[in-house]
């Protein structure tokens, strides 16, 4: 063998030696990959400003050794529904859903949906969490290992003609937010129609829905103010809000090394949950600010009576049915307030 012949084997030996290496290295590094799937685009506001920052931490602070794909607009197949037992059973590692998709399953954490009861995100946020430390984790939840828990801010009517009385929305098919929701609109005539957000933009183009519920910083990505002029918002407490879960499966958390749970809990819990609920009301702002810029119309409403007595029936049903099932509603009811008061008295 020449001698340049024999350089050219040490260098092609020594780099496969350093390749191979690195590749180990890299493997020891990342030791576990976590599957994130949710049901929105990429884009949206919640995967980029909330599920990216909870990920992107997660990935610092582990060192790299942990890595976390993510999967938005149901990449990894099933329906929203679907987003919750695809955590418990192992289908995804981690998910990103609302509880509500599937009525009547999870009933406490809808005392923060009832119609008129929350005001301020980060205090129903802080509120969710102690709610589910206390009683929905071990009840609702006890399939899946719950990572935050939250609500978006104030949800409202976006609709193809004018609302500002209850009346207004009779005969309209609106895409309500929850079953809650879906009642309020039953009682005043309108007809409620269930669907996941992903298919509101297409269901008001093609006129299936003359309305939609959602809050605004939901209606970019859906391009809701180029689809309706109308916009109604209410003075005080919300017309409603969607309690949300960020849950992992219980086996894929427990399985984990100790210190790399530990990296899992210090970036998930009661503030990450008020961060959360925050950060969505918070995108709020410049999704409103569209429909202004656009010329469309904003009603506040800011004599709510006619709203709250039409409220006020859903709460008796609703506490009712939980009494039916062995749980103390109305005991949630003021619990979840005083939670929300503890927080805007301390913050």
């Amino acid at each position: 063998m020449t001698t340049r012949r024999r350089i050219f084997g040490f260098v092609g030996a020594a780099a496969l030696t350093v390749t191979s290496a690195l590749m180990a290295t890299s493997a020891m590094a990342q030791e576990v990959t976590l599957r994130l799937h949710q049901f929105l685009p990429a884009q949206a506001n919640v995967p980029r400003l909330v599920l990216d920052v909870w990920a992107d931490n997660v990935e610092r602070d582990s060192g790299g050794r942990i890595k976390v794909e993510r999967y938005a607009a149901m990449a990894l197949g099933g329906t929203p529904p679907e987003l919750y037992d695809q955590a418990a059973d192992g289908i995804a590692d981690i998910v990103w859903t609302i509880p509500g998709y599937t009525p009547g399953r999870f009933l406490r954490p809808e005392v923060f949906e009832l119609p008129f009861f929350v005001e301020d995100a980060r205090a129903a946020s802080y509120a969710y969490w102690k709610l589910n430390e206390a009683h929905m984790a071990a009840n609702d939840f006890q399939d899946v290992h719950v990572l935050g828990t939250w609500v978006h801010g104030p949800g409202l009517f976006h609709t193809s003609r004018p609302v500002t009385t209850p009346a207004d929305l009779e005969g309209m098919k609106i895409r309500g937010g929850s079953r809650l929701v879906n009642d309020l609109l039953t009682r005043v005539g309108a007809e409620p129609i269930g669907m996941p957000v992903p298919a509101v933009s297409e269901a008001l183009s093609k006129g299936v829905i003359d309305g939609t519920t959602i809050p605004w910083e939901v209606t970019t990505a859906l391009r809701v103010a180029e689809l309706v002029s109308n916009h109604t918002e209410f003075e005080g407490p919300a017309l409603y809000n969607l309690a949300f879960i960020m849950a992992m499966n219980k086996d894929r958390y427990e399985s984990l090394p100790e210190d790399l749970r530990a990296v899992i809990d210090a970036n998930s819990g009661l503030e990450f949950s008020v961060f959360a609920g925050g950060t969505q009301a918070d995108a709020d702002g410049p999704a409103r600010q569209i429909a202004v810029d656009r010329g469309n119309n904003i009603i506040t409403v800011t004599d709510t009576a006619d709203w709250d007595a039409l409220a006020r029936p859903i709460y008796e049903t609703w506490v009712a049915d939980l009494e039916s099932r062995g749980i103390d509603g109305q005991a949630l009811i003021d619990e979840a307030r005083a939670l929300m008061a503890e927080y805007t008295a301390n913050n």
